[in-house]
């Protein structure tokens, strides 16, 4: 029996325009109401998370930055993994030499941090997700020991897809994993929505078997293989679709809602 569900948010939780449906949001408070907790897990900072908790009237707790950073559903750290701060000031630097032409975000806790925060991909984060960025020197702030749990690269497909493969290989102590074709998160290694998961799962006293995962991209792989149910959206590459233990609509089809009503719910009848 399911007994704890855990959601991917873009793609998955929200429609292509990321807003959350009112189908999506009633099956979630009728999981709510059965005293299943609904977990998000997101590479978006909890900022990015919070406003759309607010709007369909949900206090939950999350999982932000693929994994890195667990909160509760008042905000309490159930677990927290920040990148080496020499790894980071050396990868910093690689991204300034070898790829000018990217949009370097440096998220840390509660902070967004960006070195121009009038680039069109950063105005358009800002707005899908209405969180805040702020202008810093990135290694200024590593200098003051605030080091992040992720940064994001933004750029092209073809830039993503060629930073992604170029720095795994160079950098072997983080997770490197492209969430769109262009955004690349870059979190420790040990980092990723399984790993946040498991702290989740540990919290309620709960363990895999139980639990139900929805995703719909390659950053959500890790998530849907450790869950002991899994659900790949409509809109998900075959791949994904593949290794999953089931297949919903796809998200602007309400497809975590048609799940939940067809094989949660449904049992409850």
């Amino acid at each position: 029996m399911v007994k704890i569900v855990f959601s991917d948010i873009d793609g998955t939780f929200l429609t292509m325009d990321s807003k959350v449906s009112p189908v999506t949001a009633a099956a979630v408070h009728k999981l709510m109401a059965e005293k299943i907790p609904f977990v998000l897990v997101s590479a978006r900072m909890p900022e990015a998370i919070y406003p759309l908790t607010d709007a369909i009237g949900i206090t939950i707790p999350i999982i932000s930055y693929s994994g890195a950073l667990a909160l509760t559903e008042t905000g309490e750290v159930l677990g927290s993994v920040t990148m080496d701060a020499v790894d980071t000031a050396r990868l910093l630097s690689v991204l300034a030499e070898d790829y000018p032409e990217a949009v370097v975000n440096y998220y840390a806790g509660h902070h967004w941090y960006v070195q121009d925060i009038e680039a069109e991909m950063v105005q358009t984060e800002a707005r899908i997700t209405e969180a805040q960025p702020q202008v810093a020197d990135f290694s200024e702030r590593l200098a003051a020991a605030e080091v992040p749990h992720k940064i994001l690269l933004m750029g092209e497909p073809e830039l993503c897809e060629r930073a992604e493969r170029e720095l795994s290989a160079r950098f072997p102590m983080f997770h490197v994993v492209r969430s769109a074709p262009y955004l690349l998160e870059i979190m420790d290694k040990s980092v990723s929505k399984a790993s946040g998961i498991d702290v989740m799962l540990k919290h309620f006293g709960l363990t895999a078997d139980q639990a139900l995962s929805f995703g719909d991209n390659y950053n959500d792989i890790e998530m849907l293989e450790l869950t002991g149910r899994s659900v790949a959206m409509g809109n998900a590459p075959e791949e994904i679709k593949k290794l999953a233990t089931d297949v919903t609509a796809s998200n602007t089809e309400d497809g975590l809602a048609v799940f939940l009503e067809k094989e949660i719910f449904g049992d409850k009848k």
